[in-house]
């Protein structure tokens, strides 16, 4: 009689403790479905909500970007009577005339563009010539600096022999900002990093970061 009272105490714990556990998984389970859920935005949607521009990277070959610069070059030199042209060739040619003593000789200027780490270019010399004259470097590129006229983004130096192209400084009409990421003239490899304000586009950005 005792070892059946004693079986019966057992399986009712048992019963009990088994009980209690299934009750458990069940409230855990329902917490689980009905815990209200923190609005966590990741670090991306966040960055993308609150950004007032997009970038792209924009790729062309030393063809398009010659017709660019020079249809560009054409309309900056249309008043002026010095002219020249830029071509991309394996490393870069400006070719045109300087006046020198009252009359105008040929320069011919070779140079290596070096990308910078804000996007910006310098123009290394490489060679240069004026006509048949034999005159030293840095004086071709003072009277260069002197007669040449350039972009207020462009600047030559005479002392360090190279040209200074502030790419991320020019005025473009659109508001729209440029930087060059690489240029290899060998290999026809150039690439620009083209940054476009959403308020350019008429988008306004206050509304996209309520969104």
């Amino acid at each position: 009689m005792n070892q059946e009272t004693n079986k019966n105490k057992k399986w009712r714990k048992y019963f009990i403790s088994l009980l209690i556990v299934n009750i458990a998984v069940v409230a855990v389970i329902i917490l689980l479905i009905f815990w209200p859920v923190e609005r966590n935005e990741s670090p991306l949607k966040e960055e993308e909500m609150t950004q007032s521009s997009s970038e792209f990277i924009i790729r062309t070959t030393k063809n398009n970007l010659n017709e660019l610069i020079n249809a560009y070059m054409n309309e900056y030199l249309k008043d002026s009577k010095h002219k020249y042209r830029i071509s991309l060739e394996d490393d870069v040619h400006l070719a045109g005339e300087l006046p020198v003593f009252s009359t105008t000789v040929p320069i011919s200027i070779r140079l290596e563009p070096l990308v910078q780490d804000n996007g910006d270019v310098i123009l290394k010399q490489k060679s240069i010539t004026l006509g048949l004259l034999e005159l030293p470097n840095k004086k071709i590129m003072e009277y260069m600096e002197k007669y040449l006229p350039m972009p207020d983004w462009v600047t030559i130096n005479p002392a360090e022999e190279e040209i200074y192209v502030a790419v991320t400084e020019m005025d473009i009409k659109s508001n729209f900002q440029v930087r060059v990421e690489h240029i290899d003239l060998e290999t026809n490899n150039l690439a620009f990093k083209l940054k476009i304000p959403y308020e350019s586009l008429g988008i306004d950005s206050a509304m996209l970061q309520q969104q």
